[in-house]
């Protein structure tokens, strides 16, 4: 799913940045949406509020529908392991996440366009599916035509990479050298109730 709603109304919904324009809204503004903003009495949240709530910020740090995150728990929950951590580990494998981990994006919207419009190759060959697995020790390159984009010296200027990730900014490559640990991954949310959330 390509989420294409009101980036910075829904990132005041959940409490989190989605992108750095978001970020700078969210300093001023951290209030969620609604015309009594920051004074409109909140009820305590169950522990299903907190659940979903959690699951949805998952979901659109991610920029995923609800089927391909529930598909992401099920993949995770037949595996060894704690399934929360597994889950982290795989959404961080994806061709999209890397691309934005190695700073060849601003945001998690911005590294899905890049890769559907095939602007990266992996091992050499085109691949143009953001959801594509990356396995560790895989080169991704970008193509040769997009190295000019004024995209790429942007996303760089903010770019954090983290240490699973190795990444050349003058070369524009990268490569997934190992699995992340769940408290290195550069999101907001328990997982571990996202987790309780699908397993109900």
């Amino acid at each position: 799913m390509k989420y294409t709603g009101p980036k910075i109304k829904k990132a005041r919904r959940l409490g989190i940045a989605l992108s750095p324009k978001s970020e700078r809204f969210l300093e001023r503004r951290p209030n969620p949406p609604g015309q009594h903003g920051p004074n409109r009495r909140r009820g305590k949240q169950s522990d299903y509020g907190k659940q979903l709530t959690e699951k949805q910020r998952l979901r659109y740090q991610y920029n995923l529908s609800e089927k391909q995150l529930r598909g992401v728990y099920t993949k995770a929950s037949r595996k060894q392991g704690n399934t929360g951590e597994v889950m982290l580990q795989i959404l961080e494998s994806r061709l999209d996440v890397v691309v934005l981990r190695a700073g060849m994006a601003r945001s998690i919207f911005q590294a899905r366009q890049m890769v559907s419009h095939a602007h990266f190759r992996v091992n050499g060959k085109k691949v143009n599916i953001p959801s594509y697995i990356v396995r560790i020790g895989d080169q991704i390159t970008v193509r040769e035509k997009s190295k000019e984009l004024e995209a790429f010296v942007l996303a760089q200027q903010v770019a954090k990479t983290p240490e699973y990730v190795t990444a050349n900014d003058k070369q524009l490559t990268a490569e997934l050298n190992r699995l992340p640990q769940a408290e290195e991954v550069p999101v907001t949310c328990e997982v571990s109730l996202v987790v309780e959330f699908y397993a109900r």
